[in-house]
C-alpha cells in the first residue's frame, strides 16, 4: 500500500486537532481496513475520537462505511455523526 491520507471533518477534526494527516507507506500497510484505521485513531487520539467514531462513519472511495472489514485505499475521510435528515 502507498501512503494513506486521512481527512477529518467537524467534530472529528476537533478530536484530532487537525484537518488531515498522512501515514507513510510503512505504517499505511497496517491500516488496510476501516477497523484498523478506527483502532489506530482511537489509540492515537483517545476518548474524544472514540466518541466521534462511536456513531460516525468513514468515507472510502466515495462510499460511506461503518463496516470494519471494508478495505481502504489511499484516502479515508472521517465523518462525525450528522444531525437531521
Amino acid at each position: 500500500m502507498a501512503e494513506l491520507r486521512v481527512r477529518y471533518f467537524a467534530a472529528a477534526a476537533e478530536a484530532a486537532g487537525r484537518e488531515e494527516e498522512e501515514f507513510a507507506a510503512t505504517e499505511a500497510a497496517s491500516l488496510s481496513t476501516v477497523g484498523a484505521v478506527r483502532a489506530r485513531l482511537i489509540a492515537q487520539y483517545g476518548e474524544p475520537m472514540a466518541r466521534v467514531l462511536a456513531n460516525g462513519s468513514f468515507l472510502v472511495d466515495g462510499v460511506v462505511s461503518r463496516d470494519d472489514a471494508t478495505a481502504v485505499g489511499g484516502l479515508v475521510d472521517v465523518l462525525p455523526p450528522f444531525a437531521g435528515g
